[in-house]
């Protein structure tokens, strides 16, 4: 598998979920563009203030959140994206809110720090939530760009669906009486996985055609020697039961619209993370 073809397989996907989310049984956008976009209830509880800060958004896609934290007082936000597709929703969206304090870069997450054109240490808050890492084969390098970006004493908010949770998958085959889901892919396995999957996390109807992407285990252990390597130091860190998609069929919605367990909470489904930079 070379870098050419993960790539652009990956760009391919991501490109026709632009048009997916900005559908009608897409993102719900409608709170954003009244002018009060919320935050999903774990990253709302746990990022704190922005008003006043300079964001870098990583990954940003469509520019959704983005935008909220452009709406909620961030001073400057730069979203970086590698879809072009989803660089121009989101350019279009921040147009159609007048929010001029957000801009959005296309690049590849790695060669973003050429791209966004900041000296080094420009932001405050370095911000990366759901469905990030997994689509890289190198967290260090990962870890490395959003130390790039933040000031000495700048944070890094990240939040992921859980390690553990993904060696787990619905395409592996049925769960089983307790609603849990089958085997899919060994926790320390490094090696790139090829995965066939025509659906959508936020459109259950969608029929994706490209379909084929390349994904990446990063175990917890991993992700923190990532960042103490790329100088961060851990402040918090945050397991939880419940995520912003449904990860597998047999959770339910809560109060919160998260998805969560129907009963017991088998293992974690998201990690969340707060980190400096020293």
């Amino acid at each position: 598998m070379t870098e050419h073809d993960w790539r652009a397989l990956n760009r391919a996907n991501w490109d026709e979920r632009v048009a997916v989310h900005l559908g009608a049984s897409g993102y719900d956008l409608a709170a954003l563009r009244s002018g009060t976009g919320r935050l999903d209830a774990i990253v709302k509880a746990e990022l704190g203030a922005v008003a006043g800060l300079r964001v870098i958004h990583l990954q940003c896609h469509i520019g959704s959140d983005t935008l909220t934290l452009a709406q909620q007082g961030a001073a400057d936000i730069v979203g970086v994206d590698f879809s072009p597709a989803a660089i121009v929703a989101a350019r279009i969206l921040a147009a159609d809110l007048n929010l001029s304090n957000a801009r959005f870069v296309l690049s590849d997450i790695y060669e973003s720090p050429a791209a966004v054109a900041e000296p080094p240490g420009s932001f405050d808050l370095a911000f990366a939530t759901w469905g990030t890492i997994g689509w890289l084969p190198d967290v260090y390098a990962w870890a490395r760009v959003a130390a790039h970006f933040a000031r000495r004493g700048g944070a890094l908010y990240f939040a992921e669906g859980h390690p553990s949770a993904f060696v787990f998958d619905d395409l592996a085959g049925a769960p089983d009486t307790e609603g849990r889901p089958a085997w899919f892919t060994p926790y320390f396995d490094p090696a790139p996985l090829v995965v066939e999957d025509a659906s959508d996390y936020a459109d259950a109807s969608a029929h994706l055609t490209n379909s084929r992407t390349v994904q990446w285990m990063h175990p917890l252990s991993e992700i923190l020697d990532a960042l103490q390597a790329a100088g961060w130091r851990l402040e918090w860190l945050h397991e939880h039961p419940r995520i912003t998609w449904r990860m597998f069929r047999s959770l339910v919605q809560d109060a919160d619209g998260l998805w969560t367990w129907p009963t017991r909470s088998w293992l974690p489904l998201g990690v969340s993370l707060r980190a400096v930079r020293e």
